[in-house]
């Protein structure tokens, strides 16, 4: 019998590739996705055996037949690329033939004072404290949706976004108008807390390299998001929920 693990399957391949690269868990779900569909578009032939004319195939069929967004035709060739460059060994210049849809230029609706009020006044919370912090504090939506409660200072004001665009962390402001009712919220979330600990949950996906550094960080309130799930989940890599 041999010792000899057997060769990881293509898309687990995918999967290591895009890990070792610290890519975010959304993008290995989009191009994990991307790429079996592509296999499948193509009668579940290797994409060894393939190359851009068949690239090229799928991505038409997804914007003449199935008219997806620009944005969307983007997503899957970076998924194509990335599958044939960095798994597949192609190289850096492989797929120089393909062409990204252009994205329509559009200018910004942009509401008055007024208008946002209007909106936010509309809003239950915390769907309202969501949307006042990327109002008030310049957050995208994502970064305001992972926030954890050390990212906050309530008595400073302040709003500190890790990992934001480009990797970078920044300091941006904590509205005035939302400090009393962001505590009240944050007292809500920490009870809530320390009832799922109590019914042996409790546990928040950590950054890179933390978990293993520091296994039980996973627990403390510092590292809670600040707007967690309405319900418990299971974590895909860690089995806790």
């Amino acid at each position: 019998m041999s010792d000899v693990a057997p060769a990881p399957k293509l898309l687990d391949r995918v999967r290591l590739a895009i890990r070792s690269r610290h890519y975010s868990r959304r993008t290995e779900e989009a191009y994990v996705g991307w790429i079996r569909r592509y296999i499948l578009f193509h009668r579940k032939r290797h994409p060894r055996e393939m190359g851009e004319r068949e690239v090229a195939a799928f991505l038409m069929d997804l914007s003449g037949q199935r008219k997806v967004a620009g944005s969307t035709h983007n997503q899957a060739m970076s998924a194509l690329l990335f599958l044939y460059r960095e798994v597949l060994g192609q190289g850096s210049e492989w797929g120089s033939g393909l062409v990204p849809a252009l994205r329509p230029v559009r200018l910004p609706v942009v509401l008055t004072r007024q208008e946002v009020a209007a909106v936010l006044n509309r809003l239950p919370d915390p769907v309202r404290l969501v949307c006042e912090l990327l109002y008030g504090g310049g957050l995208r939506l994502l970064e305001g949706l992972t926030l954890r409660v050390k990212d906050i200072d309530l008595s400073r004001g302040e709003i500190r976004v890790r990992d934001g665009k480009g990797r970078k962390d920044r300091v941006t402001v904590l509205p005035r108008s939302v400090v009393t009712r962001l505590g009240g919220h944050l007292d809500a979330v920490r009870q809530q807390h320390e009832a799922d600990l109590q019914a042996g949950h409790g546990t928040v996906a950590l950054p890179d390299g933390l978990a293993v550094k520091y296994p039980s960080a996973n627990r403390e309130w510092a590292w809670q998001w600040v707007f967690p799930a309405t319900r418990h989940y299971r974590d895909a890599a860690t089995g806790e929920r």
